[in-house]
């Protein structure tokens, strides 16, 4: 598996050097049928006569690979490419946290009855599965992560189960005490998966601060961190994958807010923002509204949800973040800061919601005198 990792980043490095030794002489552009065409000629070097000891799928993928980041670099160059800039292709690294090859049909890899799976030039490996392949795989993808752990993703065609229809719709409102917050009154919980793993990060980063470098330990204590990391990142994963399908599967339409999370990634909140990651939460309920035919609503970051009223639409202007819960001055009404924000992030995407079940209620009034004395709950309480 090192050799296929180590020959695939030999061949794109070399295509890419020839890339920018032309473009520096000014030379025409080298087409990708050039650099197939090269490929082929090299192997039969003897110099790297090695490269014939991989599958040459590997090789050419690679090479596809390196083809792609070219277009998109000059597709994000021309404006024809939305989404963050493209950045010019690099080389690669042995020391890069992602290794990864690719088997497309023409490799001839194969799933065998024992449930490993057969690799051209490699052999038989032993898989743990997630779930049974619901097709023929047309490509696997073998990667490497930075703790040296491998993953082998299929691509395989398949029809989604369609969902059935229901009537509820909800508003999310994002934030860092609870990760969010629903126009029904829901508050989900932050689970703060990095605050509750830092004691041990720290300890397994001043361990590897303390080995040797270019050392066999100082290897093994960075394995070490990146396992550690990883756990972290696979818990986060698996929260927003659990918390995004329940989301789906019970609401007909999600209506959420457009969130600058990379100006807040700026700010002094930076650790806690990254440690919720909106961003990936967001992308799963947007791809998995449009796999089952959900509705998906993303509203623009500007619109003034927690300073409006859900109720009769007054803005009362800005409010530090201190205040959980305000009384609007027009119609005096108590309103739950966030579940305000969820039910207008609703109200902005053009849904009809109500609510239920929000701590909202009408301003104080003098009691009847065949009432019993009573005392209004205070605003922490109400939050």
């Amino acid at each position: 598996m090192q050799k296929a990792f180590g020959c695939a980043r030999v061949v794109v490095n070399e295509a890419l050097a020839f890339r920018e030794a032309a473009h520096q002489a000014g030379l025409p552009y080298v087409t990708d049928a050039e650099l197939s065409a090269r490929l082929t000629a090299i192997k039969k070097s003897p110099q790297r006569a090695w490269l014939n000891e991989v599958s040459a799928v590997v090789l050419q993928q690679a090479l596809a690979d390196l083809n792609i980041a070219y277009r998109n670099f000059f597709a994000s160059r021309a404006g024809r490419r939305t989404g963050p800039k493209a950045g010019k292709p690099r080389f690669r690294s042995r020391k890069d946290h992602r290794q990864a090859i690719r088997f497309t049909a023409n490799a001839r890899f194969k799933v065998l009855p024992n449930g490993k799976l057969r690799l051209p030039r490699i052999g038989d490996v032993p898989v743990r599965w997630s779930r049974p392949l619901p097709s023929e795989p047309s490509s696997v993808t073998v990667i490497k992560d930075a703790a040296g752990r491998y993953f082998a993703s299929f691509v395989v065609e398949t029809v989604p189960d369609a969902l059935p229809r229901t009537e509820p719709v909800v508003g999310i409102d994002l934030g860092l005490t609870h990760f969010a917050v629903l126009s029904d009154g829901r508050k989900i919980g932050s689970p703060r998966f990095l605050r509750q793993a830092e004691k041990n990060l720290s300890r397994r980063q001043r361990d590897l601060s303390r080995k040797q470098k270019g050392s066999s330990n100082r290897d093994k204590a960075r394995i070490k961190v990146a396992r550690a990391h990883a756990r972290v990142a696979d818990a986060r994963r698996d929260f927003h994958h659990q918390l995004s399908t329940a989301l789906i599967r019970d609401n007909q339409v999600v209506a959420v807010e457009d969130l600058a999370v990379k100006g807040l990634g700026r700010t002094r909140l930076a650790k806690s923002v990254q440690d919720a990651g909106w961003s990936s939460f967001v992308a799963m309920l947007e791809y998995k509204a449009r796999l089952y035919g959900r509705g998906f609503h993303r509203i623009g970051r500007f619109v003034p949800t927690s300073r409006t009223c859900s109720a009769c639409g007054a803005n009362d202007g800005i409010k530090p973040l201190h205040v959980r819960a305000w009384q609007c001055p027009s119609c005096g009404v108590w309103l739950d800061r966030d579940i305000n924000a969820a039910v207008n992030v609703a109200k902005a995407a053009g849904l009809a919601v109500t609510a239920c079940r929000a701590q909202v209620r009408p301003g104080l009034a003098l009691a009847q005198r065949s009432e019993a004395g009573t005392y209004p709950k205070s605003h922490r309480q109400a939050a």
